[in-house]
């Protein structure tokens, strides 16, 4: 049995059983092995950019007895995917801009598939702001701690009728509305259904996140007051005040108050 990290773990975990899987940047091509080793897919897509991250997939691929239902294809994002041949994507690993552009030059391919579970390495408030502006919607979010980082993700998929709907096109419900208009910022940044859920490693990497931005404002506070530590200042201000509303909702929570 092939041994995964942590973080691809769950990543997997958020795949839907059955689906047959296109995994872009796939690397070593672990996940596709570790999901056919668990029964969990019929098939599967191993794609990458580069060459060398390819060949090892394959040999690993070969390892495990996997040829006749891992296909391997050299692709920039999903250049090499058709529609129609996969049932969900996976991107992981990789910085959020580079998710998002893989989802926009990808477009016709990933609003085709049923779902997408996306774990960006950064840029996590722009990676939602995306998915919330392009017409996707997140079904589910997991978060892990593994070697001392922190791994949210997610699984999405795309809704024509999401994109660019004013509020009163959606309809939201009286509760949604006091939500998104009160807390849409500490959705994009912490992940609404991490907040929602309460999830441990949110709470922990809050905890981490207070005590980092309060370390660094000490030492701003120190320094000569210039434009430049007055701006930096500010933004550790505000990440400060967001970090506080997100231990806050948490509290809020468990009291039955949201």
């Amino acid at each position: 049995m092939i041994h995964i990290s942590e973080r691809l773990k769950t990543a997997a975990g958020l795949i839907g059983d059955g689906k047959r899987l296109a995994d872009v940047g796939t690397d070593h091509g672990y996940v596709p092995i570790y999901l056919m080793e668990q029964g969990r897919i019929p098939c599967a897509i191993a794609m990458d950019i580069n060459r060398g991250p390819l060949a090892r997939a394959q040999e690993h691929i070969r390892r495990y007895g996997m040829e006749s239902y891992i296909q391997t294809r050299l692709s920039d994002g999903v250049a090499a995917l058709g529609a129609g041949e996969a049932d969900s994507i996976l991107i992981a690993g990789m910085g959020g801009g580079l998710v998002i552009h893989i989802l926009e030059a990808g477009s016709g391919v990933c609003q085709s598939v049923s779902e997408l579970v996306l774990q960006p390495q950064s840029e996590l408030m722009r990676v939602r702001q995306f998915l919330d502006e392009s017409g996707y919607v997140v079904e589910a979010e997991e978060m892990v701690k593994e070697d001392g980082k922190y791994y949210p993700m997610m699984r999405v998929h795309y809704e024509p009728s999401a994109k660019k709907l004013s509020p009163q096109d959606q309809k939201p419900s009286s509760r949604d509305k006091e939500l998104l208009s009160r807390d849409k910022e500490l959705f994009y940044r912490y992940g609404r259904f991490l907040l929602e859920q309460k999830h441990p490693v949110l709470y922990d990497y809050l905890l981490w996140e207070r005590q980092i931005q309060r370390g660094i404002k000490e030492q701003l506070g120190g320094q000569e007051a210039t434009e430049q530590i007055a701006a930096r200042l500010a933004e550790v201000e505000h990440t400060l005040e967001q970090n506080e509303k997100a231990l806050a909702y948490f509290d809020a929570l468990a009291f039955g108050q949201v």
